[in-house]
C-alpha cells in the first residue's frame, strides 16, 4: 500500500509539473483570475478542488493555495542575493519552481493547514529552514547576514562521499557515486537520497545529482522531508509545527513541545538541538523571524522563546542513531 502511496505522488510530481509548466507558459504575461473552487460533500465533509495547484479533492484545498497568499515578489524579497554575481546558484531557484513542488503537497495540508495566518507561518518556518541551510550571507554581507538564502544548491567541497554501508542491503551506494548535501533542505547519505527518491519515484540512490540539477525536484524532496517524520510514530515538522501532534508525557519530560523549535529537532536532532544557545540554532530562528516580517505576519506571532528554541530539547533521534539526520 505504502509503495502504491510513492508511485501516485511521484505520478503526480510529473503530471503537475508539466501541467504548471504549460500553465505558466501560457499564462505568463496575463492576470486571469483562477476557475472556480470545485465543492464536494463526501460522508458530511466539504472536500475540494482548486485548478492544478490543489487538484485532489481534499478539505486542505477549500482553504488558500500557497499562491493565493505567496506570490513571486515575497520569494524575491526573502532570497534577494541568490542571483548576485558571487552566489553559488545564480539562475537556479525560482518562483516557479517552489510552486509546481509544492502542488502534490498542498492537498495533504502544507501551507493549507488551518487560516490565512497560519498557512503564511508555516510557509516562513519551512522557508526559513531552507533559507538558513542555503545561505552564504555572514555578518557584514550586502543585504545583511539573512538575505542570502538558496545560494548553494549543493555542497561545495564534500569532506567525503557519506557512503554508510550499514544500509547496504536497502539502500546500496551506487559505485563512483557521492551523497555528500544537496537541495532547499540539504540531503546527506545513501540511505536518505534512497528513502527520499522511493517517495517521489525518483532514482536519486543511483543519481543524487537529479537534485542539483532540478530546482523543482530539489524544493520537493524538502517539502517532502518536512511533512513527513524521520520514523513512526514520531512527528512531521509540518505536524509539530501547525500543531497536528500531541506531545507524550516522554516528550514533555524532554522539553519538546508544538512549535518551531520542535521543527529543528526532528530535521536536525542533536546536531542543532540539546546544546544550549548555539549559533546555528540562532540563525535557523533568526531566517524564520525575518521572513515573517518580510511576509507581513510580524516576528511578534512567532510566539514566545520556549516555542521558538530546541536549546534544551532532547532529541528524537541522537547522532548515534543511523537514521538520525539528513543534515
Amino acid at each position: 500500500m505504502a509503495t502504491l502511496k510513492m508511485k501516485i505522488l511521484g505520478f503526480m510530481v510529473i503530471m503537475l509539473s508539466i501541467s504548471a509548466i504549460a500553465k505558466g507558459d501560457e499564462n505568463e504575461n496575463e492576470s486571469s483570475s483562477k476557475p472556480p473552487t470545485m465543492v464536494k460533500m463526501v460522508k458530511g465533509k466539504k472536500l475540494c478542488v482548486k485548478d492544478w495547484e490543489c487538484n485532489v479533492l481534499s478539505r486542505f484545498c477549500c482553504n488558500l493555495t500557497i499562491s493565493d497568499f505567496f506570490e513571486t515578489y515575497q520569494f524575491e524579497n526573502l532570497f534577494s542575493k541568490r542571483n548576485s554575481p558571487v552566489a553559488h546558484a545564480v539562475g537556479f531557484w525560482d518562483y516557479k519552481s517552489f510552486i509546481i513542488a509544492s502542488a502534490p503537497f498542498q492537498p495533504l495540508g502544507f501551507g493549507t493547514t488551518g487560516g490565512k495566518q497560519m498557512q503564511m507561518k508555516e510557509l516562513a518556518a519551512f522557508l526559513g529552514h531552507v533559507g538558513s541551510k542555503t545561505s552564504c550571507g555572514y555578518r557584514v554581507a550586502t543585504g545583511g547576514p539573512l538575505a542570502w538564502g538558496l545560494c548553494y544548491n549543493k555542497e561545495m567541497s564534500p569532506s567525503q562521499d557519506y557512503c554508510d554501508d550499514y544500509f547496504k542491503l536497502t539502500y546500496p551506494c551506487s559505485p563512483r557515486v557521492q551523497y555528500y548535501g544537496r537541495g532547499a533542505l540539504p540531503i546527506y547519505w545513501n540511505y536518505n537520497y534512497g528513502k527520499i527518491g522511493e517517495a517521489l519515484n525518483v532514482d536519486l540512490l543511483n543519481h543524487p545529482e537529479y537534485i542539483e540539477q532540478n530546482a523543482t525536484l530539489a524544493f520537493q524532496a524538502a517539502i517532502w522531508q518536512w511533512m513527513n517524520p524521520v520514523k513512526k510514530g514520531q512527528p512531521s515538522a509540518h505536524d509539530a509545527f501547525v500543531g497536528n501532534w500531541k506531545p507524550t508525557k516522554n516528550d514533555t519530560l524532554s522539553k519538546r513541545v508544538p512549535g518551531f523549535g520542535t521543527t529543528m529537532n526532528i530535521l536536525y536532532n542533536d546536531n542543532v538541538c540539546n546544546q544550549g544557545d548555539i549559533d546555528s540554532m540562532n540563525n535557523i530562528i533568526s531566517h524564520y523571524l525575518y521572513y515573517l516580517d518580510l511576509m507581513g505576519i510580524g516576528r511578534e506571532e512567532a510566539g514566545p522563546h520556549e516555542l521558538l528554541t530546541c536549546a534544551e530539547q532532547k532529541p528524537f533521534n541522537p547522532s548515534s542513531s543511523p537514521a538520525s539526520s539528513s543534515s
